[in-house]
């Protein structure tokens, strides 16, 4: 079946079920591999993208239920004055170890600070509860987002 997804502000047509998760259409059928798959049961957040601006692990999200909203994947969200900061943020204090989680981090983060602009380390704790870094960069990833909750946002919308 033809499926159209609003991804990164783009329309993208692709042959897949409705049942196929949108963590396979993104990396399978369009080629983009930033969204990372860890556990394939929504408990490590390396699948995170921001559908309408919600944060969602795309592993367990239905292509069919993505359908008629905004999907954001780790290569769009840059392109919003809050995710720019939030990958300046991680780039300025060298945040990644492998690597592997960072994609999912920064999507959290991004959706954390574009609805709590100023969050407290018990917000940025709670938002990035579900997501799992093995090397341990915690402290790096807290630190990186206070730094681009103090950093001014540009005049471009987010979502």
């Amino acid at each position: 079946m033809m499926v159209t997804l609003k991804i990164n502000g783009k329309s993208h047509t692709v042959e897949a079920s409705p049942d196929m998760p949108l963590l396979w259409a993104l990396r399978d059928l369009l080629g983009m591999n930033g969204t990372k798959f860890g556990c394939g049961v929504a408990l490590c957040g390396a699948c995170t993208v921001h559908l309408d601006g919600i944060p969602r692990r795309s592993c367990v999200m239905p292509v069919g239920a993505a359908t008629g909203h905004s999907i954001t994947t780790i290569e769009g969200v840059g392109a919003t004055a809050t995710g720019k900061r939030v990958q300046q943020a991680w780039l300025d204090l060298e945040v990644v170890q492998c690597g592997y989680c960072q994609s999912g981090q920064i999507m959290a983060a991004a959706a954390l600070l574009a609805k709590i602009p100023a969050p407290t380390d018990t917000d940025i704790d709670h938002a990035l509860s579900g997501n799992i870094c093995r090397c341990g960069t915690y402290p790096r990833i807290r630190e990186a987002i206070r730094r681009a909750a103090r950093k001014p946002a540009t005049a471009k919308k987010e979502g």
